[in-house]
């Protein structure tokens, strides 16, 4: 699968010119550097988020996420991006109208509330649906997938479930999340959710 991110950012909000890195809190100039430390950095807030979780209250929770994830390496962690991206010649959401995606998605959530916690399919379902809106959204100018894996993930404990989709060193569920997510497709979502979710004995 293609990883051909288009951003349309005449202005480098983002970017360096020169070197075409994401403008970051340490100066890093060289791209597998920045690749080190960023994961690194990022490893560890996720690592926190498992030991402190914090409760799902709508979108701005997903603002939240990305903020804790990326706040050591971006200014703008937490912040909706202002730039257009679109990938394999799909655009994501446009930004003029994030406003009213954010209402549906907290709609949804809410809507993921009421179900009950013994209902295993309708909470896979509803987290596939939940995690394809939010993906077809990509609010964030970098750092979508590890915002949104962390939200469903925390969606899930609060069933009492745990769920990780992006286990070491499993090509298979590495390769499914990115089909599914990349051609908007909640079968293949909702089935990943399903074999992968299990009771959390740790779970609020």
């Amino acid at each position: 699968m293609s990883d051909a991110y288009r951003y349309i950012d005449p202005d480098f909000s983002y970017t360096d010119p020169d070197t075409g890195l994401l403008r970051n809190l340490l100066d890093i100039t060289d791209p597998e550097t920045l690749l080190f430390v960023e994961s690194s950095v990022v490893t560890k807030r996720l690592q926190e988020l498992y030991e402190n979780p914090i409760k799902i209250k709508g979108v701005d929770s997903l603002f939240q996420i990305h903020k804790h994830l990326f706040q050591d390496i971006y200014i703008w962690a937490g912040k909706k991006r202002t730039v257009e991206i679109s990938k394999d010649g799909k655009q994501f959401f446009p930004t003029s109208h994030f406003d009213n995606a954010f209402r549906y998605i907290d709609q949804l959530i809410a809507e993921f509330r009421k179900i009950p916690k013994d209902n295993k399919k309708l909470i896979c379902e509803k987290l596939a649906e939940i995690l394809d809106t939010v993906n077809y959204l990509h609010p964030f100018r970098d750092g979508n997938g590890r915002a949104q894996r962390e939200l469903s993930r925390l969606l899930a404990l609060e069933k009492g479930l745990s769920l990780n989709l992006n286990p070491a060193d499993n090509k298979s569920v590495y390769e499914r999340y990115m089909q599914g997510t990349i051609e908007s497709d909640v079968k293949t979502l909702t089935a990943l959710i399903f074999e992968l979710i299990d009771t959390n004995d740790k779970a609020n």
